[in-house]
């Protein structure tokens, strides 16, 4: 009993890395077919910030911790499912906000407006003000969710949504800057997408 326990137990773990290989190799070929000129090594995201690093083997030690000492956590199967759900969810979404943008997303927030740099309203992006963020926050909530890991999936849920509302701001101070108006009507047309985040506030 206990030997299928952990089997399935791993496999969860297994379905968790295979995801985790997808998102990031997928975040470099998507770059490298969308935005050629800003390809590099970084464009992985595994480098991404030492927070992110933490909070994955923070994730990895509290699966094996709570495998070995509570195994019985991690056989909720229809969670692991619900979890997966949401990993796709979020990959499909951010990697069509992605090809939506073209060559106008970057993984680094821009302060400076190139001349091909324009306005994107559709497609993913007249559901969402944006759509990739909402895609990521899902797809890490998701990780954990998988992983059954109830300790990491609220420390998750917390931080990516401390990070989104910071990142959000920032990068519409920008697009404010580059759009004015049309970004201002976009705004009020549209929501971000991500759970109580409206984005930067504007005094008119």
């Amino acid at each position: 009993m206990l030997l299928s326990f952990s089997q399935s137990s791993w496999s969860h773990f297994g379905w968790y890395m295979c995801s985790l290989s997808l998102f990031h190799y997928s975040e470099y070929l998507v770059t490298a077919v969308n935005n050629p000129k800003s390809l590099s090594l970084d464009s992985f995201l595994l480098n991404h910030s030492l927070e992110y690093t933490v909070a994955a083997l923070s994730s990895w030690i509290e699966f094996t911790l709570e495998n070995i000492f509570w195994p019985e956590l991690k056989q909720i199967t229809w969670l692991s499912a619900l979890g997966l759900l949401m990993v796709v969810f979020g990959e499909c979404l951010r990697k069509a906000a992605m090809f939506t943008a073209g060559s106008n997303f970057n993984h680094v927030v821009q302060n400076e407006k190139s001349e091909t740099h324009t306005l994107v309203t559709s497609g993913v992006y007249a559901w969402f003000r944006h759509p990739s963020y909402v895609g990521w926050f899902y797809w890490s909530i998701g990780t954990q969710v998988m992983l059954c890991n109830p300790i990491c999936g609220v420390g998750y849920a917390l931080t990516v949504w401390r990070f989104f509302r910071d990142r959000t701001e920032e990068e519409e101070i920008s697009l404010i800057h580059f759009f004015g108006d049309e970004y201002l009507e976009y705004k009020k047309r549209v929501p971000t997408g991500l759970p109580f985040i409206k984005g930067v506030k504007v005094e008119l």
